[in-house]
């Protein structure tokens, strides 16, 4: 049956890209509306006339301030989505918190829209489609939500806050006659970011989706990667697979396809650096990819050799943050400080260089002056994965904060673990020209340095392995399932067929 004068996909009740994709449930953001609702009643002093207002996204042009009337393809605000899972722009949503009774407010647009957009919904249309209790037009948004509590006694919680880690503000629903309202801006995004760290069942099924469909993705890239190739026709190659297999429209952030040296650029595939390289034979390349389905995101890093066959030097570097990835994986369960694991990977890599030759010295002394953070590992070890690729809740009050440091202050949350969170594990050496040349001429640092064995590694690039994982009751589950031994990488790139344990504890 067609829905909101659309084809009959999406249908009723769910949210799909068609045949063999995931149908997500619209119940889902029905559910996550409910949990923000029980969470604010237990807020102390909440008025008992609290009414959530949430703006969604506007359409936008290519960039800040541009002039054309083409822009790119319209993405739903996080935050909005997660409450409402709407995917049209322009719209807001309200939730009474007494109720529970749910309003989505949609643009009236014009009739000619028909002629380039195709049919407008009717406001019954909107309704059956995401599952609300009702929906005006945003024209009359004023005067339902004076109306809704008797005569503007509503008290509006609108979010304030900004991410921990972009520094970017939310954004605060604003509309013609708000200041006639009494609203609330103290509460709403602590509890809102809170709701988002922790997943539903629903919210897992379609994280574990994006996983497997990116997974499948870079496996495939791996299976066709060859000397000679440029650096973006493994990401072409990537992207086409999530969006031909999975209908995935969106990656999760620019990916990033590092051979060589490029590698150890933690953040390459930037607009002036577009995975131009050619690979070369010999190089191991560092390929950071994530599909996005429905908004939900996945994140995962492999690093191989481009020719299929390690060599002694890229074994040594490779094993080393495998075994701090898999001691991170087994030591994860509620209770943990994510700190805490990112310690215990920094750990490990330096075990490994140590035992490697590139560093001499007592290990306990070099994690007390953080040389693997400085030096090798500037990054944090992962982060939360939701509807952003590096989700909120890293920095809340009433959490741990964030320390201080190369690679310390760069982990994107301090938390105590809980089930049901999500986040990566991605530990990584890299080669980084300027940080080694700082290393070499610091003596807290150098003296644990042996020079020229670590010269031999100039150019190397770096090794990344990123998993996404859930916090289960009792430990972690693995949902980034592909080759990642030496021996397993190397049967993958020969053509045999392999099959890639999981792990759930």
């Amino acid at each position: 049956m067609s829905v909101v004068g659309r084809r009959e996909n999406p249908c009723d009740g769910f949210f799909s890209m068609g045949a063999n994709t995931l149908p997500v449930p619209l119940k889902l953001f029905s559910d996550n509306r409910k949990r923000l609702v029980r969470d604010l009643k237990t807020t102390k002093d909440l008025s008992p006339k609290a009414i959530v207002l949430l703006e969604g996204g506007k359409d936008q042009g290519i960039c800040a301030g541009d002039s054309s009337d083409v822009g790119p393809i319209f993405k739903q605000e996080a935050y909005f989505h997660w409450a409402f899972g709407v995917l049209e722009s322009d719209c807001y949503g309200a939730i009474d918190v007494d109720s529970g009774k749910s309003v989505l407010f949609v643009p009236k647009l014009p009739d000619e829209y028909r002629i380039w957009m195709g049919p407008i919904p009717s406001l019954d249309e909107w309704k059956k489609r995401y599952l609300v209790d009702d929906v005006a037009y945003v024209t009359e948004m004023r005067d339902y939500l004076w109306n809704w509590k008797s005569n503007g006694s509503a008290v509006l919680l609108l979010l304030e806050g900004a991410n921990s880690d972009s520094k970017k503000s939310v954004i605060q629903a604003a509309f013609d006659g708000i200041s006639e309202f009494t609203v609330n801006k103290s509460v709403l995004f602590n509890v809102l970011a809170e709701c988002r760290v922790i997943k539903s069942e629903d919210e897992l099924e379609v994280l574990r989706y994006a996983t497997r469909m990116s997974c499948e993705a870079h496996v495939a890239v791996m299976k066709g990667i060859a000397p000679g190739m440029m650096e973006y026709e493994c990401e072409a190659a990537f992207m086409d697979h999530i969006y031909k297999k999975g209908g995935m429209r969106h990656v999760c952030c620019n990916c990033i396809c590092g051979s060589g040296s490029s590698g150890a650029v933690l953040h390459y595939g930037h607009a002036g650096a577009p995975n131009d390289q050619p690979i070369r034979d010999g190089d191991i390349v560092l390929f950071d990819m994530g599909g996005e389905y429905y908004r939900f995101c996945s994140d995962v890093t492999l690093s191989y050799p481009a020719n299929g066959v390690f060599t002694s030097k890229q074994k040594l570097i490779y094993n080393g943050v495998l075994r701090a990835n898999r001691a991170v994986l087994h030591a994860m369960k509620p209770g943990v400080s994510y700190a805490d694991m990112h310690k215990l990977a920094n750990r490990v890599i330096l075990e490994d260089l140590l035992e490697g030759g590139l560093l001499e010295g007592s290990v306990d002394e070099m994690m007390k002056i953080n040389l693997c953070g400085r030096v090798f590992q500037p990054h944090g070890l992962g982060h939360f994965i939701g509807l952003d690729v590096h989700d909120v809740g890293g920095y809340l009050s009433g959490h741990p904060e964030r320390m201080k440091g190369l690679g310390l202050g760069n982990l994107r949350t301090a938390r105590v673990l809980k089930a049901n969170m999500c986040l990566t594990i991605e530990p990584g050496c890299y080669f980084i020209d300027y940080l080694l040349d700082q290393a070499f001429k610091d003596s807290e640092l150098s003296k644990f340095l042996v020079k020229d064995k670590i010269e031999e590694f100039r150019g190397f690039g770096g090794v990344r392995i990123e998993d996404d994982v859930i916090v289960t009751q009792t430990g972690a589950e693995l949902m980034s399932v592909v080759p990642r031994t030496v021996d397993e990488i190397e049967a993958v790139m020969r053509g045999e067929d392999v099959k890639f344990e999981s792990y759930k504890s």
